[in-house]
């Protein structure tokens, strides 16, 4: 069930992660996953051009990418470009792309001091060569760093993830190398672009929007939800440990009962 929660009242906003072992294993979530949303709201609602919007999210990864590493979560996954992001005008797709250029080149060498490794997941048969490339040498460069797994969905769609997982299987089947008996959860999981990583224990959505959004589908079927009213350019680190704090203090029972 979806739980609902304002993680941006002042108590709360106070407070610091709870470790409760009884409620959510005793620590911080291994797997921390965010639907940064309004950045072109928050914009307008100061006049400003949806760019800037977009400017200021780029400062509010960075600060999150911190705390989630000073915090000692295990990955940190950031919806950045949906696949149906590219039904928005011209001009502001090809914004968002000089974005993650701009940050790849920026930011690449002190993530890799910081010991981050970074994983992208989505389709790249439609994105332009050269962000292909970029995407490419920030995985190589952080493949061997073993802190915080900053995961970008970029060009993602859950429905797309899972069409390409049963393609995947689907050829393994004709081929032979897969009995159609054999597939099960285990088996999609392992072919989904999130293969190897945790499922989300804590999904975070910004701007006060109540829905999934076609983001990691498969993967938050047990996921506590966290839907914070603020936009995405004023999330940092204490927003990140209110919301912390809330899935602390749930118990998660996985469809069994409670005890």
């Amino acid at each position: 069930m979806v739980r609902l929660g304002s993680a941006m009242e002042p108590q709360a906003r106070k407070q610091t992660v709870v470790t409760d072992s009884k409620a959510t294993g005793g620590g911080p979530p291994a797997h921390v996953a965010i639907i940064m949303d309004g950045n072109g709201r928050w914009a307008e609602a100061r006049g400003l051009p949806r760019s800037e919007g977009h400017r200021r999210g780029v400062e509010a990864v960075r600060r999150t990418v911190t705390a989630a590493s000073d915090l000692g979560i295990g990955y940190l996954t950031l919806f950045s470009f949906s696949s149906e992001n590219w039904s928005r005008p011209p001009a502001e797709v090809e914004f968002l792309f000089g974005l993650l250029r701009m940050f790849i080149r920026r930011d690449l060498a002190r993530l890799h001091r910081r010991g981050v490794r970074i994983q992208v997941i989505g389709s790249r048969d439609s994105l332009p060569d050269d962000i292909a490339a970029l995407i490419g040498e920030a995985e190589a460069k952080t493949a061997d760093n073993t802190g915080l797994c900053m995961v970008v969905a970029f060009n993602y769609g859950g429905r797309d993830e899972i069409t390409r997982a049963a393609r995947r299987i689907a050829r393994k089947v004709a081929e032979g190398g897969v009995d159609p008996d054999e597939i099960d959860e285990t088996m999609i999981s392992a072919h989904l672009d999130t293969a190897n990583m945790p499922d989300p224990e804590l999904v975070i959505r910004t701007s006060g929007e109540m829905r999934f959004s076609n983001f990691l589908l498969w993967q938050s079927a047990y996921s506590e939800f966290v839907f914070l009213p603020m936009h995405w350019p004023d999330f940092d680190g204490e927003a990140l440990q209110s919301a912390l704090a809330q899935f602390a203090s749930r118990s998660r029972r996985f469809g069994g009962s409670v005890k």
